[in-house]
């Protein structure tokens, strides 16, 4: 096959050739901006699923329906070692420039506020390097937004830019990826924002994007946040969905894959969209012409998973210390002592090819202990060292999961 017309995209956070299976997703957030747009109360919305289910292209498409529907928007991506003013102040200000509010008095008073909103992070003596310098030519408000509480900041920065998005008929939308890396006071004061907003009826909505435990992380944060927002659970691709994804951009570059070809790149995948693009495009380069079959999936195998044992797996596995090494192989091997690999549907061919899905999505740390011959709470600092590097989560107390699919999988074939 030309690897010119190759069309699958496995990047990070780039758009697959077919956004397959986020249907609901897309229309629900359509229905939101409609709403917020006429004044109608609506609930802000948070993405959550493991790494590699699409959440961030996710995230991009539904920044993309708001900008066409007029809208300001900003995006940010959250870092455990950042506060949120600096690039929270950035989005808001891309925001309330895509608003192009006519009156230049209007705008600049709430630009005003929003450079003193995160000025207030650097202090009044601050050095020149260390101030923020977004672009914005007017003064720093004083009283508004200033007050180092950033509770009481946001809401009124939020306020001051609702009001200037009515003003227009329109509304301004903040995207948030990486969500649960929020630190606890900037989660508590955003989901104050949104509940006040939300009172006031303004048109300022926030949609996050993070792992399964976003939901526990704001819900410790502020007992209402379970009703601020409407969440979404982003999973694997069913079999028509993943099917649609690998047919549709092959059908573009006049090539097909055979039903079995189509059986066999499921049970490889697992339905997980990043592995559908990372083996796709592996497949579409080795097979040697059009439909694309079983054998075809068979043999291009080993290269994706070499690839993605280097660049999707290998990377994290390498942020892991010894020790935190351990802990998830022990993880890895409990949840193979409880489960085996699931094995292929009767529906489907048998290729040769291992299964890629695994019944167990999650083991007790008791369980972890026991595997490594130690007490449970003499492991608690690798645990949460991992946890604070995104490799695992914990979905419930006592359980925890790893954050990436397959990753049990990976680990049980390394040396």
């Amino acid at each position: 096959m030309d690897p010119i017309r190759n069309p699958y995209a496995p990047g990070a956070g780039q758009r697959p050739p077919e956004l397959a299976g986020r249907d609901t997703e897309l229309s629900t957030f359509d229905v939101v901006l409609e709403r917020v747009a006429r004044g109608r109360p609506e609930r802000s919305m948070v993405l959550t699923g493991l790494r590699g289910v699409g959440k961030t292209v996710l995230l991009n498409a539904l920044r993309g329906a708001a900008v066409r529907r007029g809208w300001g928007t900003g995006k940010l991506e959250a870092r455990p070692d950042q506060t949120l003013r600096r690039p929270l102040a950035g989005a808001l200000h891309q925001a309330v420039r895509e608003l192009g509010h006519p009156s230049a008095e209007e705008s600049d008073q709430v630009l005003g506020v929003l450079r003193a909103f995160v000025e207030r992070e650097a202090g009044a003596d601050a050095k020149l390097r260390d101030r923020w310098s977004p672009g914005i030519e007017v003064p720093a408000a004083r009283g508004r937004a200033d007050s180092g509480d950033i509770e009481i900041d946001l809401v009124e920065l939020l306020t001051d830019v609702g009001g200037l998005a009515a003003d227009v008929g329109k509304g301004v939308a903040v995207f948030i990826d990486e969500m649960q890396d929020l630190g606890p006071a900037d989660v508590s004061a955003l989901c104050a924002a949104v509940h006040e907003i939300g009172q006031q009826g303004l048109p300022v909505i926030v949609v996050g994007a993070g792992l399964p435990h976003l939901p526990a992380v704001l819900s410790a944060s502020k007992s209402y946040s379970e009703r601020l927002f409407r969440y979404a659970r982003i999973d694997r691709l069913t079999t028509e969905a993943a099917n649609r994804a690998l047919a549709a951009p092959a059908a573009e570059e006049d090539a097909e894959f055979t039903p079995d070809g189509l059986a066999a790149m499921y049970r490889a995948t697992g339905g997980y969209p990043y592995f559908i693009q990372a083996y796709g495009k592996t497949v579409w380069d080795l097979a040697p012409r059009s439909p694309i079959t079983a054998e075809d999936v068979e043999v291009a195998a080993p290269e994706a998973e070499a690839e993605l044992a280097v660049g999707f797996f290998g990377s994290r596995y390498e942020r892991a210390t010894p020790a935190e090494r351990d802990y998830l192989r022990a993880m890895a091997d409990a949840a193979a002592q409880l489960a085996p690999l699931a094995e292929p549907a009767s529906d489907q061919p048998d290729t040769g090819a291992r299964p890629a899905v695994e019944t167990v999505e999650s083991v007790a740390t008791s369980d972890v202990a026991a595997v490594l011959g130690k007490k449970p709470q003499s492991l608690s600092p690798a645990r949460d060292a991992l946890m604070k590097k995104g490799l695992i989560y914990s979905g419930e107390r006592g359980r925890i999961s790893f954050t990436v699919p397959h990753f049990g999988r990976y680990l049980r074939g390394q040396d």
